[in-house]
Formats: structure tokens, sequence, C-alpha cells
């Protein structure tokens, strides 16, 4: 039977269309691990310098009080710059992309990390409200960590002035979902903008901030798309003036799937 008029272009269009998505996420995923990476290397230089000093401080002065508090510094900095490079390089190779048990708590823990010192710099508190009972989530703890980065760096934009970040991990009210929440103490978002925030290309930002950083509109859209390639889900709240909160929930990962 022939195939009516149309159908196979019909369905180029639809391959060509998945396709470029497909091409679109790996170029957002090398564009994150990119900024990562810069963030990571102002992170070790702090890390070094530390070192450094330390190591300084220790050979002028001979006395085992000087010397103590030097190598305990060294130490603690040599520690820290291993969670760094550790961070980086699980983003880079050792995460898988598949869906997977994932231990979402430890994904919060690497992206913090990485952007202690942009918090700091802009005067954001981070708090973290992290039940311990929260139960895996079945997901790609790479694709997660890059939309928990991209809603960190959205809601740290969103305080110019500074503010408070919370980030909260705990079981959903229904048991079958994880909920992770990011929620700021910014400007808010306009009721009015709100239907279309997850549009691809829709951006509230007018361009970059000091930081080089600003909005193509992309962002969110791929965060919804990852979540959605979840089988999960994201909604957002917000109120203007008070700040906006990011709600994902994905699925728990089954006890035969935690132990496999």
């Amino acid at each position: 039977m022939d195939c009516p008029a149309g159908t196979n272009s019909a369905h180029d269009k639809d391959a060509e269309i998945q396709y470029l998505r497909r091409e679109m996420r790996k170029l957002q995923s090398l564009a994150t691990l990119g900024e990562l990476m810069g963030t990571a290397t102002h992170e070790f230089n702090n890390v070094l310098m530390t070192i450094l000093n330390y190591a300084k401080l220790g050979i002028r002065n001979r006395d085992d009080a000087s010397r103590d508090k030097a190598l305990s510094k060294i130490l603690a900095s040599t520690e820290r710059a291993a969670k760094i490079t550790g961070t980086i390089l699980a983003q880079a190779r050792n995460r898988s992309e598949s869906l997977e048990p994932t231990d979402l708590g430890s994904i919060i823990d690497d992206s913090l990390v990485l952007l202690e010192r942009e918090m700091r710099k802009y005067r954001i508190v981070i708090e973290t409200d992290i039940a311990e009972e929260t139960p895996h989530a079945m997901a790609s703890g790479n694709q997660i960590q890059r939309v928990l980065l991209n809603l960190l760096i959205n809601a740290r934009q969103a305080m110019p002035d500074g503010g408070t970040i919370l980030i909260k991990l705990h079981p959903s009210a229904e048991k079958s979902w994880v909920e992770l929440t990011v929620r700021d103490s910014g400007s808010g978002i306009p009721r009015d903008q709100l239907p279309r925030i997850f549009d691809s290309f829709y951006t509230t930002k007018t361009g970059p901030d000091e930081s080089g950083k600003g909005g193509t509109g992309l962002g969110l859209a791929a965060c919804k798309e990852v979540i959605d390639a979840h089988h999960g889900r994201i909604r957002v709240e917000s109120t203007v003036g008070r700040g906006t909160a990011f709600v994902i929930r994905l699925p728990v990962a089954d006890k035969q799937q935690a132990a496999a």
C-alpha cells in the first residue's frame, strides 16, 4: 500500500527535530561543563593561594603552634581541592547519563562545592534542608546536577543585592516521588510571565550580568526537558517581591533497582 502524500516528509521532519534536540542537549552539556571548569578554576586558584600562604607561614615561623596551624590549613585546603576536582571529573566522565538509583543529597553537596565562591561573592546565604530518610531517585546524576546548577545560578541572579537560597530535599507526600526544591528570596516573577517560563527562547533577563552570565531562554526550557525525560515534574511558584521556588519531583528508585 502506498503511503499517503506527505507522510514521509512529516516523518523526516520529526526525525530531524529529534536529532536537533539531541544535538542541542549535547551543546548545553558542553556549555555547562565549560562553565563548571571556569568556576572550578577560580575555586582551585583560591585553594592554591591558601596552601601557598600557609606553607610560607610554616617556613617563616619555626614554633610548633604556627607550624601546626599552617599544616592544618594546608590539609583542609587539599581536601577541598580534592572535592572540586572530584566533582568536575564526575561531570566529565564518572557519572552515567542513564537513569539509575541516585543519591540527590550528594548531587547537592557537589554543586555547592563548585558554587561556594560565587555565592559568597554575591552575598548569597545557602540553607539546606535534606531529610536523611529521602530515598534514592531514578535519575541521571549528571543531568540533574546541570538542572540544579542552572536553578542555583538563576536564583543568584534574581538577588543582585544578596539574599537566601533554600535547597530542600524530602520524600514527597506521595511515596513514589522524591521532591527537590530550590527557593530564593529574590524579586519574584510577575504572574503574567509564569505560564511562559519554560518556553524555549523565553527569558525575563535583559542580558549578561557582571559575571558574564545572561539569559538565552534555553535554561529553564532545557531543565523541563530533562525532568520530562526522567518521567518527573517541575513547577514554579513565585510572588513578586518575595521570591521564587522551583519544585522538582523525580520517581523513587524501587528497592530492586537500588540493590542492583
